[in-house]
């Protein structure tokens, strides 16, 4: 599993022109399934995600998690996170998780999401989405789920 974290002081999501999702400060995240992924293994990407203090304190120090600055998440699958360019240059999606996993993975980290934090924004699994945001730094990490322990 991949999560693109990208610390915002507002973003939206929108398809066929409606918003479907829309926050002020807190977290844009872009979210890759892989078909070896299960609930185990977004559950610790959800406490690595939550936990992360990678907003400002009351000294410039990035030491503050999401729920410190009552931040909102907006959420969006997104499977080309499993790109693979090794081979030419049309990328190839063999690693991503099927429709049927992801979806239903990606709708477990919404509800799990939302136990914590109290605005929980989303995109449609599968729409063809715009985002659109203002990243606050810039301050983007990824999180592999293959690099935690």
């Amino acid at each position: 599993m991949k999560f693109v974290i990208q610390r915002v002081t507002n973003a939206k999501c929108e398809v066929n022109h409606e918003i479907t999702g829309a926050i002020e400060q807190g977290f844009c995240v872009l979210i890759g399934v892989a078909e070896t992924d299960n609930e185990q293994i977004a559950d610790k990407m959800i406490k690595k995600l939550l936990g992360m203090r990678i907003f400002s304190d009351e000294n410039g120090k990035t030491n503050l998690s999401i729920n410190d600055v009552n931040g909102s998440l907006l959420l969006i699958s997104q499977f080309t996170l499993y790109a693979n360019c090794r081979k030419g240059n049309r990328p190839s999606f063999t690693e991503a998780g099927n429709p049927t996993l992801a979806n239903q993975l990606y709708e477990y980290i919404i509800e799990q999401c939302k136990k914590e934090i109290p605005n929980v924004q989303t995109g449609i699994f599968g729409a063809d989405m715009q985002i659109s945001l203002t990243n606050d730094g810039p301050f983007t990490i990824v999180l592999d789920s293959e690099m935690l322990a």
